[in-house]
């Protein structure tokens, strides 16, 4: 599913380039589940936006599903990126003025009848037991709601990838474990590659795989003093 060679990747600040990944070689198969470890500023945030083509590599290699995404102009990581990879936000990133349910069906690319539409997004919100809060505002909703209406967005257009960048990171503790839970299920019942960001020890232990920032990375950016 993912295949890393030599990648590297540096940012300008005040003038000078500071260098924030370089990783000689990583692979994630098909349908593994995999948490990402380590302290701010290591790199982790840079890696799956490179991962999922919003940044581009300086230099090495980076395969998603057989696509060579360091090959491919902005437009077409962007294009790849909204019909393959799934991408779940702390920060849910939910526009306010929309329900939960039209945040969802904003996103669809997926090319099905009004009808299978409507019932697809119905199913999604019973599975994640948000089928009473569809036509809520965000502001209506806690914030463990929604996180889950961002699942939904990420993962109704069937991706092959599912990245998450820190998903549990503004939620409470008993929270945080309810929607690592579900979000493992929910990949595990429909095959998705799962790659998370966490600097929660007890949540990443919840793995098959969990991998150290600093095991992969030659580059630690914290001696940099920069935080990325």
């Amino acid at each position: 599913m993912l295949q890393i060679n030599d990648v590297k990747k540096q940012f300008k600040v005040s003038g000078k380039n500071i260098p924030i990944l370089n990783i000689p070689q990583w692979h994630v198969a098909k349908g593994e589940k995999v948490a990402i470890i380590g302290p701010s500023g290591s790199g982790k945030s840079t890696l799956l936006h490179i991962i999922s083509g919003i940044l581009s590599t300086d230099h090495g290699e980076l395969y998603v599903d057989q696509q060579p995404l360091h090959l491919l102009k902005e437009a077409a990581r962007d294009e790849f990126r909204g019909a393959r990879i799934g991408y779940i936000l702390q920060d849910f990133h939910l526009i306010p003025s929309l329900t939960a349910r039209q945040n969802v069906e904003i996103v669809i690319t997926l090319k099905k009848s009004k009808t299978e539409l409507r019932l697809m997004v119905d199913e999604w919100f019973e599975k994640v037991g948000l089928q009473d809060r569809m036509n809520h505002l965000p502001s209506q909703l806690s914030r463990g709601q929604q996180q889950r209406v961002a699942m939904v967005r990420a993962l109704i257009n069937q991706p092959l990838l599912v990245l998450a960048d820190e998903p549990t990171g503004s939620l409470d503790w008993e929270t945080a474990d309810e929607i690592t839970g579900l979000l493992m299920d929910l990949c595990a019942s429909d095959k998705h590659t799962l790659i998370v960001v966490t600097h929660d020890l007890n949540l990443a232990k919840r793995f098959p795989r969990c991998q150290h920032i600093h095991e992969l990375n030659l580059v630690h950016p914290l001696k940099e003093k920069v935080m990325l």
